[in-house]
């Protein structure tokens, strides 16, 4: 269900659940942060992120979630091993961004999105704290009050304004979308690996 392909030095993940909407098992929480693991010894230089079909993900498993994954420690074993990958990461999002998902893209260099899609972050009215990490990531791009607004407002957010608020970096057709990320990760493609390293610590130094 998690798909992993690379080429010239760019890794592509893809959720691959399009039946389910793109929603995560434990298991493929697991995976994801088990190829980012391989990756980041790999030497590869960006890392683009991404979703099968027309949504790139519904957040958890909703038999699991009842069942205890809405609140287990691997969404934030995940987001924290993407915030600390060595190379530039880019999240493709393919479609609509939901629940526990916001975590590993809130948690990459850069955001990509199709125009159709939807930004939403359902905790309050479920009853579920967000992962630790996601209210001060979210509340560093886009400010405290908006970040108030999805997490406690229930604001369900479209792409114009998701990118007017910089909770997304640019606006791109799906056609598009993943040969516009291979266009911004080509500087990173061209340079080695520990050049990448190094200009990502010193832009994410406090």
């Amino acid at each position: 269900m998690i798909q992993s392909e690379s080429e010239e030095d760019i890794a592509l993940l893809t959720i691959d659940r399009p039946d389910k909407a793109n929603s995560l098992t434990g298991q493929m929480l697991r995976d994801l942060t088990a190829h980012l693991d391989e990756l980041a010894k790999s030497g590869c230089r960006a890392l683009i992120l991404t979703g099968a079909g027309k949504v790139f993900s519904a957040g958890a498993d909703l038999a699991e979630a009842r069942a205890g994954l809405a609140t287990s420690p691997e969404w934030e074993r995940l987001s924290a091993r993407m915030a600390s990958m060595p190379c530039l990461t880019i999240a493709a999002l393919n479609g609509t961004l939901a629940g526990g998902a916001f975590g590993m893209a809130l948690a990459c260099d850069l955001r990509l999105a199709v125009p159709e899609a939807k930004f939403f972050y359902p905790v309050m009215k479920l009853g579920f704290l967000p992962q630790p990490s996601d209210p001060p990531r979210m509340a560093a791009l886009i400010g405290p009050s908006r970040a108030k607004m999805i997490l406690m407002g229930g604001a369900k957010i479209e792409a114009p304004e998701a990118l007017a608020w910089g909770l997304i970096d640019r606006i791109v057709p799906a056609g598009d979308l993943i040969a516009a990320a291979r266009e911004l990760a080509a500087d990173s493609k061209a340079a080695a690996p520990d050049h990448v390293a190094a200009i990502k610590a010193m832009i994410d130094q406090p």
